[in-house]
Order: C-alpha cells, then structure tokens, then sequence
C-alpha cells in the first residue's frame, strides 16, 4: 500500500487505459483524509475533467445541496470516482478501465479507513457492493463489508434527468444521516 503523497503521485501520471489518451487531468477526488463518510461516483464527467476535481459540473451541485440537507460538508467528506480519469462522452467506463483504476481507490479506501462508503449510481454499486445491484430496487439499503456500512443511492445526473426520483433519494439521505449518527464520531463536528 503506498501513503498518500505516492498514490497521488502515481496516479497523476497513470497510463494504464486509453483514457489517459484523452484526458485532459486526472481527478484523484478530495475531502477529508480521516473521512467517515466516502462518496464514490463512476468516473469523471467533463467539468471534473477540465478541473481535476470531482462533482463539480451540474450533478456535483447536486450532490452539493444533498449534502447540506443532510448537514454535511464536502470537506467533512471524501468524494471520488472509480476511475479518475474521463470516459468519451460520459460513457459508462469499461471493465477493462475499472481493472486498471481499481487499485487507486482500494488504496484510498485503505488510507482513509471510512465507516460508510455511498455508491453514487449502478455502476459503482455494482462494482463494490455486489455485481447484480439493482439500482432502482435496492436504493438506501445498507450492506456491511469488510467492516465498513455500504449503501448506493441515485447517481445526482440520473436525478438531474429524472426528477421523479428526488423524493426517493430524500429518503435515502434520511437513512444516510441516521447512520452517520449512529456510527460516526466527527463527521458533525466543526
């Protein structure tokens, strides 16, 4: 496992998949190295690629005031992707692109330690909770893994395309909270 300094090296310069081919940065994620709390998305839309920092576009607003309804902050927090690095046109990111990013976010994973990790959407849900999630059916429910609280909800671009689906994903954030006061010990405290 390497230490923070050296994953963040190692990645900024990663060429393990065509993505980096047509990346224009590389987006590590960010927020609190001691977060109790992860949020990891699929990968990078074209904001966070333009920025090297992810949530940042339209559904990173989002995801922003679905924080704070629940009285978090993304500083409180961590908030990644499974891949770092952009896929054409937002397209889902290969197996083979998710083989080769992996390793980036166990290893963060790792460092950070965090009671609860949010998929955000069915391809993160699927990749690391379990692989036939079903994203409309299992939404807000929780999973324990490896010692760690694991729940998925509604990717904020899959709300931003269908609304109807905020009063759910409310719901979701309800739970989400309860957890996080339940298990978490500085995830409120300023």
């Amino acid at each position: 496992m390497k230490n923070w300094d050296e994953l963040y090296a190692e990645c900024m310069d990663c060429r393990r998949c065509s993505l980096a081919d047509t990346r224009h940065n590389v987006v590590f994620g960010e927020g609190a190295r001691d977060a109790e709390a992860m949020f990891i998305g699929e990968g990078p839309g074209e904001q966070e690629d333009l920025t090297g920092r992810p949530f940042v576009g339209r559904a990173g607003q989002l995801l922003d005031d679905m924080l704070e309804m629940i009285d978090l902050r993304r500083e409180k927090v961590f908030i990644g992707n499974m891949v770092k690095c952009r896929p054409p046109g937002n397209r889902d990111p290969l197996n083979i692109e998710q083989e080769a990013c992996i390793g980036y976010l166990r290893n963060q994973v790792a460092l950070i330690r965090p009671k609860i990790i949010v998929c955000l959407g069915r391809i993160a849900a699927i990749r690391l909770m379990k692989d036939d999630f079903k994203i409309t059916r299992e939404h807000g429910q929780w999973m324990e893994k490896a010692g760690v609280w694991m729940m998925a909800m509604f990717h904020p671009s899959a709300l931003l395309r269908d609304p109807s689906k905020r009063p759910e994903s409310f719901v979701d954030l309800k739970t989400l909270q309860a957890k996080i006061r339940e298990i978490c010990t500085h995830t409120y405290n300023d």
